[in-house]
């Protein structure tokens, strides 16, 4: 089943994450089988790129690309602040 695997770290809000363990606990449940969170994760992942154009999926990855933004926004002018605060000290 997996002989193409690769490895990836993936980072994902606390709040997803115990949303898929829920998830993992609730198809236990069904399944009377063990489900462990990577499954979960796996699934969520092959399931959301086949709904190609999905609106739903689209608007979660325009709000992701849109914190990325500010956040790197934010961190550069933090940096060019502390390099003027620099030069002007050593003058």
């Amino acid at each position: 089943m997996f002989e193409d695997k690769t490895r990836v770290l993936l980072v994902v809000p606390e709040a997803v994450l115990d949303r898929a363990r829920v998830f993992a606990g609730e198809a236990t449940s069904r399944l009377k089988r063990p489900v462990s969170l990577q499954m979960v994760l796996r699934a969520l992942i092959d399931e959301g790129l086949r709904r190609n154009g999905d609106r739903a999926v689209l608007a979660n990855i325009e709000s992701q690309v849109q914190a990325v933004r500010q956040i790197r926004s934010r961190v550069g002018r933090v940096a060019s602040a502390g390099k003027t605060q620099r030069g002007r000290v050593g003058k």
